[in-house]
């Protein structure tokens, strides 16, 4: 803003009607003036020569919108690598006129999801978060989307509830993906089929799990499926659960892991020599897992990109501003089935 003096500012406020003391406030860009007055206060100010173009241009930009995203914490090396990419996206000066923040919070509790929807939903305009399908949170994303914030899951949804969107992939078709391709590689062989899954309180395991189930009973109804043992995303916990897997099902031929932390269930099939004789099918592709592809200890990776989701979160929030199409613009989020012949 350019330097202004009395008789500047005697004129603005004669030109948009307001009182000289509203003129300085506005150009001097302090609080307490409603954004209507401001305008007509700056477009005074333009139409006098006043405020150069460049000035303009700025003084009109949008706040930016301010924008959370809550991921569970834990040794998830994908949510960790989801949490990069937003911070990558926050910190870049182009694209958005977003100011986004990420924070990691207690996996599995849904009281703490809850208090930090609200705790976030007091100044931020819109919150991404990994949904826990719980009465607790249902009940907290319905208050902040009919106060007016715009709430998106991502990667796994909600159920019941009206939100802005969800960003991730058909998680039941993604089960079945994997339980077809287990089903496939195991060839003639016949036995015991283990699942560790992380918990059936995310939405977007319980239909993994589903889907994985259902596939199993109508194409390989030959192999038994081990009821699911929940690792809670931890590597320790997947690791002791393998190892517990393998030492009581000698005839255990492959796992599925419906969640994250593979290198758990990695460490317990390298540990018991029999990483190349069990099938092992997890999700997303982090450094880890694309070295237990190259070892052969991991045979299939599904996975969706991160930097997608990250996109396609921002521009739906930049979507909802502007009162638009909320999908308008996004990129095509897609399946990825990964194997080391085909590692990017």
């Amino acid at each position: 803003m350019p330097k202004t003096t009395g008789p500047i500012i005697k004129d603005i406020a004669e030109l948009s009607g307001v009182s000289p003391a509203t003129v300085d406030r506005v150009l001097n860009k302090r609080p307490g003036v409603r954004e209507r007055t401001a305008k007509r206060v700056l477009q005074a100010a333009s139409e006098l020569g006043y405020l150069p173009e460049t000035d303009m241009a700025e003084a009109f930009r949008p706040k930016p919108m301010r924008v959370v995203f809550l991921l569970p914490s834990g040794t998830n090396p994908y949510l960790q690598l989801l949490g990069d990419r937003i911070k990558t996206a926050a910190e870049a000066t182009t694209g958005y006129n977003i100011r986004a923040r990420c924070f990691f919070i207690d996996s599995f509790n849904p009281q703490l999801l809850s208090e930090a929807l609200r705790q976030h939903g007091e100044k931020a305009d819109g919150i991404a978060f990994m949904a826990i399908d719980h009465p607790l949170v249902r009940e907290t994303v319905s208050e902040l989307q009919n106060a007016g914030k715009h709430m998106i899951t991502v990667v796994s949804d909600i159920s019941g509830v009206p939100h802005a969107a969800y960003v991730g992939l058909d998680n039941r078709a993604v089960g079945r993906t994997a339980g077809y391709l287990l089903g496939r590689f195991k060839g003639s062989r016949s036995g015991r089929v283990a699942m560790i899954a992380a918990s059936r309180t995310y939405r977007a395991h319980e239909e993994r799990e589903m889907g994985f189930l259902s596939l199993m009973e109508e194409e390989f109804p030959e192999l038994r499926v081990v009821a699911a043992r929940e690792g809670h995303d931890d590597r320790s916990e997947n690791y002791l659960h393998t190892k517990s897997l393998l030492e009581e099902y000698p005839d255990l031929i492959g796992i599925y892991n419906v969640g994250g932390a593979s290198d758990g269930v990695a460490r317990a099939l390298r540990e018991s020599g029999r990483g190349r004789d069990i099938i092992f099918i997890g999700h997303g592709l982090t450094p880890d897992t694309r070295r237990f592809l190259l070892e052969d200890i991991m045979d299939v990776v599904i996975t969706q990109s991160p930097g997608v989701i990250v996109h396609n979160v921002l521009r739906i929030f930049e979507n909802l501003r502007a009162g638009g199409q909320v999908d308008k613009d996004l990129a095509k989020l897609t399946m990825e089935v990964v194997v080391k012949e085909n590692l990017p």
